[in-house]
């Protein structure tokens, strides 16, 4: 059923865009790929920044962040010798920041706008 002034999607479209969503939601499955686009969500890290704010190891850090760019989530830029990573898929980020709200935001903490930054 379609919203109100919406036409509705063909089954083939829709199809689609739930293999695209379904694709994307199997990334995020993953707790250690979820905190890392969690900390690029309006930055650009390098490893070694991500290894230190979130407390994981560097081959860990570098192999979840290759699977994230084979699923096309990040992308990486040489800056001298080293990567910096950021998010390439910009969809990504509001999903990541109502997951932040509704799961890592500690009690008491004002809660953040749709789409913002969550805190790191």
């Amino acid at each position: 059923m379609a919203v109100a002034g919406e036409t509705e999607i063909r089954p083939s479209e829709m199809a689609a865009a739930a293999a695209e969503a379904a694709s994307v939601l199997r990334a995020l499955s993953n707790p250690a790929r979820l905190m890392l686009l969690c900390s690029l969500v309006g930055a650009e890290r390098t490893v070694g920044e991500l290894e230190v704010a979130l407390d994981l190891g560097q081959a860990y850090v570098s192999q979840q962040l290759a699977r994230l760019r084979e699923e096309g989530l990040v992308t990486a830029t040489r800056d001298g010798r080293m990567m910096r990573y950021r998010l390439s898929d910009q969809r990504v980020a509001p999903v990541i920041a109502v997951l932040y709200e509704q799961f890592c935001r500690r009690p008491g903490q004002a809660a953040q706008n749709p789409g913002r930054n969550p805190p790191r």
